[in-house]
């Protein structure tokens, strides 16, 4: 790298998983300029899973001094201007960059009218909950999805009385076919979880739910777990792209954004996929993981396109559940292994190809189906059938 290269300045907006790995990619990938990463937050960068997986932390292992990382907490990005090249922080601080890394992540949705709510999206909203499983409060769950499911299970571990409300008729609604979150609806009862489906909420109240039919539920605290969108108010009047539908950044297939010199990674972006003839917008952990190295990559003059096999696990109810691909509803379903049983898998198929592969409790049939999916494989139906079979083996 040039002595002109050395003194440019790549900036990361967002210190979460997306922001600190394309730091850390920067540096591998022999990026010799200076990198700033700006965290909204105060605290040092920790992973977001576990807080919802057992309501913990897990801080970073990330020497950022070593690294040569300028890491500024407490610094919350509040616009952009491309023709300046610079951030301009809540402080007024406008920040020149050379290179620009959007990865500000999501934000999420909140529940009208219920302020007094929590959320569990940042340390902060972990710590505040955890004094609430302590004391064994009554909760109620608003969402059955990946997050409300994740808390429902670890609330019932403390020892907490837990009722999950849904407006949708089952759990996992937005996530999975009709045939499977039907499947998954015994799990909470199993568990002692009150699960109430086709109903939404009218009010919250101290120490009260009432809903939309005007049963009141018992509520020590409140828990909102209704998705998240992605956090990319800041960038108006920007002249980065946004999807006018979910406000994700609009990435090309490098990670590119509308705007020179600029790129986003993590659950902030969709990027399109010619793998599923898709716009795709991936709030998990691997894709924040994944891209910040193509991104990386491409910054530093690469020409590598970002296209993975989705993938993201979860923990609940004392099962082990693994996803892998991107399935539409055109896609033929099939069965391995008995739901109603503590292992099974389901794989979605095109054209015999395998897109998508959910398993739970059978992590062999997830490391075989996501090798599967990436090579495009097409299975014999009738052995990729039967759970005694090898996933790997019932590939043509």
């Amino acid at each position: 790298m040039s002595s002109s290269d050395s003194a440019r300045r790549t900036v990361i907006v967002g210190a979460g998983m997306a922001g600190v790995q394309t730091a850390v990619s920067l540096r591998e990938q022999g990026w010799g300029g200076a990198i700033t990463l700006l965290g909204e937050e105060p605290h040092a960068p920790y992973d977001r899973p576990p807080l919802s997986k057992g309501v913990t932390t897990a801080a970073f292992d990330v020497d950022f001094a070593g690294l040569d990382v300028d890491l500024q907490l407490g610094r919350q990005a509040t616009a952009l201007s491309p023709a300046r090249r610079t951030v301009t922080a809540a402080d007024g601080e406008a920040i020149p960059y050379d290179h620009l890394v959007i990865a500000t992540g999501a934000q999420p949705v909140t529940l009208p009218g219920a302020e007094t709510a929590h959320a569990l999206r940042t340390l902060d909203d972990a710590v505040a909950l955890r004094p609430v499983l302590e004391a064994k409060h009554d909760i109620v769950i608003v969402g059955a999805g990946w997050i409300g499911a994740e808390f429902a299970t670890a609330a019932r571990q403390a020892g907490c009385a837990v009722t999950v409300v849904e407006a949708a008729d089952r759990p996992l609604a937005g996530a999975l076919p009709a045939e499977i979150g039907e499947r998954m609806r015994g799990w909470y009862a199993e568990a002692g979880v009150d699960l109430r489906t086709g109903t939404t909420v009218a009010a919250v109240e101290p120490g009260a739910v009432v809903l939309a039919d005007g049963t009141r539920l018992p509520a020590g605290a409140v828990v909102v777990g209704v998705g998240a969108r992605p956090a990319t108010g800041w960038l108006a009047g920007s002249g980065v792209a946004l999807d006018p539908g979910d406000r994700s950044v609009l990435a090309d297939d490098r990670l590119r954004t509308s705007v020179p010199r600029v790129y986003a990674v993590g659950d902030c972006a969709s990027f399109p996929s010619a793998r599923y003839g898709a716009r795709l917008l991936i709030h998990h952990w691997d894709n924040a993981l994944q891209g910040p190295r193509t991104a990386a990559v491409n910054l530093l003059g690469g020409d590598e396109p970002y296209d993975p096999v989705p993938y993201f696990w979860s923990e609940q109810f004392g099962r082990f559940v693994q996803y892998a691909g991107h399935l539409s509803p055109a896609d033929t379903v099939l069965w391995r292994g008995d739901p109603d049983g503590p292992s099974w898998s389901v794989c979605w198929l095109r054209d015999g190809a395998l897109t998508a592969l959910l398993a739970v409790g059978r992590p062999r049939d997830l490391a075989q189906g996501r090798k599967l999916i990436e090579r495009g494989a097409r299975l014999d139906p009738a052995l990729a059938a039967d759970p005694a079979v090898p996933l790997r083996a019932a590939a043509r």
